[in-house]
């Protein structure tokens, strides 16, 4: 009976109580997504979808800083780099005199420096609300070729990279969005948009399809959304209370 009439005491204690400031928070995540190409990017490729992750470190003061990597891909080449091997039926014919099976993606990878800061708005505590970053990195990207049967010659070995458009080069990033730090620390995520810029160039000497050097400076430009999974490593709860 006693321990119940003091839990009725409490209770109002409990609901009533303050939340403590916010406290530093080491998180490692990880994320998905989708990206629309832009600039000089969308003459060479569609959409794509992207997957990746980051350690990233709050601060009791809600700055963020920490490192991300990104890893890109999709079906959706437009620069058609094997139109000289390719007969009146459109197909790519193999040593053998059949339809190749050569498929043709998009592959490329990202990785940024973070800086940013968590806005205490809209948010079930301190730990969570609107947030906002900046990266610098660098950016890659590539026509990726896969002989399945490896009968086409022309794209076998070390040849296929006068065909793979390599480029890379220094990037910079930002991202817009809401991240949700939960009590029990089980339910954590973020979502929101990014925007990468990359200052890019060919790698590859030779272009083999056309037979000239790529000389040109390239701005390459994704923009999409992107979607987290967050695995915070702090020993207290984002949400604490005192009493007075």
């Amino acid at each position: 009976m006693r321990t119940l009439l003091f839990s009725l005491c409490l209770w109002p204690v409990l609901i009533n109580a303050q939340i403590d400031s916010t406290i530093a928070i080491p998180m490692v995540e990880i994320h998905f997504g989708g990206h629309l190409p832009g600039a000089d990017l969308s003459e060479r490729f569609g959409p794509n979808l992207n997957a990746g992750g980051s350690f990233m470190y709050k601060t009791k003061k809600n700055y963020l800083f920490g490192v991300e990597s990104n890893y890109f891909f999709g079906r959706n080449v437009k620069e058609d780099v094997l139109v000289n091997m390719r007969g009146s039926g459109g197909f790519v014919i193999d040593n053998e005199g059949y339809p190749a099976d050569l498929r043709v993606t998009e592959r490329g990878i990202g990785i940024h420096l973070i800086a940013g800061k968590v806005f205490h708005v809209l948010s079930a505590n301190p730990n969570s609300g609107l947030v906002f970053s900046l990266g610098a990195g660098y950016m890659q990207h590539k026509i990726h070729l896969y002989d399945a049967q490896q009968r086409v010659a022309a794209v076998s070995g070390d040849l296929k990279f006068g065909y793979d458009r390599l480029s890379n080069g220094i990037s910079f990033s930002q991202f817009v969005g809401y991240l949700f730090m939960s009590e029990n620390k089980m339910l954590n995520f973020f979502a929101g948009f990014e925007f990468y810029e990359g200052l890019t160039s060919s790698v590859r000497k030779l272009n083999y399809d056309t037979g000239l050097p790529d000389t040109k400076k390239r701005m390459d430009v994704l923009y999409g959304l992107r979607l987290g999974w967050v695995l915070p490593l702090y020993k207290k709860r984002p949400q604490e209370y005192y009493y007075n």
